[in-house]
């Protein structure tokens, strides 16, 4: 358990770390949050993928608030924490944070919680071997 007076940390394993880049910007010239959502795929499929032993498919995702923008040229960090392990799906929360541009303080941009299932070759569920 954290203090109130603790600088907050990620939960979870780092799993993903990328620059957001010019391209990935939206009209107001923030980070696109479809591209930060992109991310958030990635670093859970990752996570999940290791857990499962193999390839997983994202079947949902859920409680997803962006709490501030992400500038051009942050190292975005996506954290992903195992909740829970099923008989062929696993539950991850992903965290994205950015370092802040004018101190250097982590900031917590988004969380989600993503539900992957564990997939054969031929794309059916299969059981997570444990």
């Amino acid at each position: 358990m954290n203090d109130i007076d603790d600088t907050p940390v990620p939960q979870g394993e780092l799993s993903i770390q990328t620059v957001a880049m010019p391209r990935d910007t939206n009209a107001n010239g923030d980070i696109f949050g479809g591209w930060l959502l992109s991310q958030m795929d990635m670093a859970g499929a990752i996570t999940a993928g290791d857990v499962a032993g193999g390839r997983v498919a994202t079947v949902a995702i859920e409680g997803m608030a962006f709490l501030t923008p992400v500038h051009v040229g942050a190292v975005v960090s996506c954290y992903c924490d195992v909740l829970e392990v099923g008989r062929s799906s696993v539950r991850i929360v992903v965290e994205v944070w950015i370092n802040s541009k004018h101190d250097g303080e982590p900031i917590k941009v988004t969380e989600g919680e993503f539900v992957f299932v564990a997939i054969d070759e031929k794309g059916r569920t299969r059981a997570i071997k444990r």
